[in-house]
């Protein structure tokens, strides 16, 4: 089963929660930001062309025009390549684990997978960001020599900065999940 549902992220901008249900213990979230505009490209390529060109009469140096579109295109490809994240996702799967993938706008895709014996929960966290508060999805990890200890906070949907309505229903379902698994784990 999947549903698809809108969101807004913390500045405003929208966002799209995809969830797909394989079991009643396994879910997959898809959290998709606007693909890159072409108005907003299109704006910072003329500018920094612009400037170049006044810099061309200023000086007559030919040189400068040619660096100008070599860096344009440098950067925008460092830009897709690093920088700019289509969709952000997490699977949990009550028996395995919990795995996140990344995936940039130029199609490179970065994955970190969580076996389940290491989650200690999943939780919603607040932090001061831009002087605002603002709430984030994260997965507390046991600590290997304490397991009633935290060893590590990893967050959750980096990129795509998503206020707390979207979080609170990733936050539900993953905790159902996990409430089956320690069910399941200290059951005889």
């Amino acid at each position: 089963m999947e549903e698809e549902k809108s969101f807004s992220d913390i500045c405003g901008g929208r966002l799209a929660l995809r969830r797909r249900y394989y079991s009643p213990y396994c879910c997959e979230f898809g959290l998709s930001s606007p693909r890159l505009s072409l108005r907003s490209l299109t704006a910072v390529t003329c500018a920094v062309w612009l400037a170049a060109y006044g810099l061309f009469t200023l000086c007559e140096n030919s040189m400068i025009l040619s660096a100008a579109i070599f860096i344009t295109i440098i950067g925008l490809l460092g830009y897709l390549h690093f920088v700019k994240i289509d969709q952000e996702t997490l699977l949990i799967i009550d028996s395995l684990g919990i795995q996140m993938t990344s995936s940039y706008a130029s199609g490179k895709e970065s994955t970190t997978f969580i076996e389940m014996d290491k989650v200690k929960d999943v939780i919603i966290n607040e932090a001061i960001y831009m002087q605002k508060v603002i709430y984030y999805l994260c997965i507390l990890l046991k600590d290997p020599g304490k397991p009633h200890e935290i060893s590590r906070v990893v967050p959750v949907f980096q990129s795509a900065k998503p206020r707390l309505d979207c979080l609170i229903e990733v936050y539900r379902s993953c905790q159902e999940i996990l409430a089956h698994q320690k069910a399941t784990s200290t059951s005889p």
